[in-house]
């Protein structure tokens, strides 16, 4: 089993000889792969769908992994017990599903000891959401793939850290390693932002241009802190 660069990238977080809950497995190729490549002692694929967790246990099937990958019908981590496994995946959702997911599942994350998440939007928020409950980034990781960007993060209880804005924003630990798929981003950001200021500039005397102007503003001035740290 291969995986898709993105996936691989959450694959290569989980520790080895960890028990893990694939929350919205899709396809299960995370815990296909995690089985497979002997990194994970047990796996169970959970999903709110039946028709991707269908899709998931024939791919288990078809690998011969029956008896190695439990697959549940699940909404978040409703269907998993306190302490009958000690890592979460949630890649590949929006970041509010991932801290309704987190909130709804509490006492299954308290038993936990680490969270692998990939969120696809609303990353700062989730970044909050962490430090604010004591769950600290130990790690973080972004890889480009299609054009798109996809940041993750290995998550344990900790203690809650000072964080900037630009930290919640971009990601405290890829901006320290000064992380060099993060700076493409920054630098695409920074020239979409620019050129779209750009455009509304010649059209400032309208109320909403100006509006959006002066948020452009604000984000571009979020992206040249972030930028600093590269310096």
């Amino acid at each position: 089993m291969e995986l898709l660069k993105r996936l691989q990238a959450v694959a290569d977080l989980v520790t080895e000889g960890a028990s893990v809950a694939d929350v919205g497995t899709d396809h299960g190729y995370i815990p296909i792969y995690l089985i497979e490549h002997n990194i994970a002692g047990k796996v169970i694929a959970l999903d709110i769908n039946r028709g991707p967790l269908e899709r998931a246990r024939m791919h288990v099937v078809g690998h011969g992994l029956k008896g190695k990958i439990e697959t549940r019908l699940s909404d978040g981590l409703e269907k998993v017990l306190p302490g009958e496994v000690d890592t979460m995946i949630a890649a590949g959702m929006g970041g509010g599903l991932v801290i309704k997911i987190l909130t709804e599942g509490y006492p299954v994350v308290e038993s936990l000891d680490t969270m692998i998440l990939q969120p696809q939007s609303e990353i700062g928020k989730v970044r909050r959401f962490l430090n604010e409950h004591n769950l600290q980034i130990t790690e973080e990781n972004m890889v480009e793939e299609d054009g798109k960007f996809y940041p993750m993060m290995k998550v344990i209880h900790g203690k809650k850290e000072e964080y900037t804005i630009c930290e919640y924003t971009y990601g405290k630990r890829l901006l320290l390693e000064q992380h060099p798929v993060l700076k493409k981003y920054l630098d695409r950001e920074m020239q979409i932002k620019e050129s779209v200021f750009q455009q509304l500039f010649k059209h400032q005397n309208s109320a909403s241009a100006a509006e959006r102007m002066e948020e452009l503003k604000q984000e571009i001035i979020l992206t040249q802190e972030a930028l600093k740290y590269y310096e």
